[in-house]
C-alpha cells in the first residue's frame, strides 16, 4: 500500500472527468491479490483512508462501489488476462483520489474487455447488478484502457463532496 499520488494519477487521468491532477489533495493506492478475499481488504483500506481524510460519512456509498468494482475486476478482469507471474505488477489495484469537491475510486485490472452493464429487470439474480449499483450510488462512472507500459483498463467512479465549510441545507 502506498500514497504516491503523482505516479498514480498519470495513467489514471486519461478518461476521468475533467479534473486537474495537480490539484489532488490526497491519494492512496493499494495492490490487491487475485482472490476474492481482496474485496474485504479493499473495504478495510477504503474505511481507513476515508477516515484519515475525514470522509467517514461517505463510507457506505463509497464502500459499496469499491466492493462492486473490485469484485468485477476479480471476476471478469482476470479471466481474460491469465495468471499474473511473479515479479509482475499486482493484477488488481485500487486507487482513491480526493480533490476539494470530488472523490474518485478507480480499480485497475489486466483485462482489455470493456465493462458491460447488464440491462436486466431481474433484481433477484445472484449477479449482474454490479455496474447498476455503481451507477446508482456514484455521481458518475466510466472506464478507459491503459496506455504506455501498463496494460489493461481502469474502471472509475466519481463522488461529489460538499465544499469545505459548506453546510448541507435542510429541506
Amino acid at each position: 500500500m502506498g500514497t504516491n499520488g503523482s505516479t498514480m494519477l498519470e495513467p489514471l487521468r486519461q478518461g476521468l472527468p475533467p479534473l486537474d491532477p495537480a490539484a489532488v489533495s490526497d491519494a492512496a493506492s493499494c495492490a490487491l491479490p487475485a482472490r476474492f478475499e481482496a474485496v474485504r481488504e479493499a473495504r478495510k483500506f477504503t474505511r481507513r483512508t476515508l477516515g484519515q481524510w475525514d470522509l467517514d460519512e461517505r463510507f457506505d456509498d463509497v464502500c459499496l462501489v469499491v466492493s462492486e468494482l473490485v469484485t468485477n475486476a476479480l471476476r471478469h478482469g482476470l479471466t481474460t488476462a491469465g495468471p499474473c507471474g511473479s515479479g509482475q505488477e499486482p493484477p488488481v489495484r485500487l486507487h482513491l483520489m480526493r480533490w476539494s469537491e470530488r472523490l474518485v475510486c478507480a480499480v485497475r485490472d489486466p483485462s482489455h474487455e470493456s465493462p458491460v452493464a447488464r440491462e436486466s429487470d431481474d433484481f433477484s439474480a445472484e449477479s449482474g447488478r454490479g455496474l447498476f449499483l455503481v451507477d446508482s450510488f456514484s455521481d458518475s462512472w466510466g472506464w478507459h484502457p491503459m496506455a504506455g507500459a501498463l496494460s489493461g483498463k481502469v474502471v472509475w467512479a466519481l463522488f461529489r463532496l460538499p465544499r469545505a465549510g459548506a453546510r448541507p441545507h435542510a429541506e
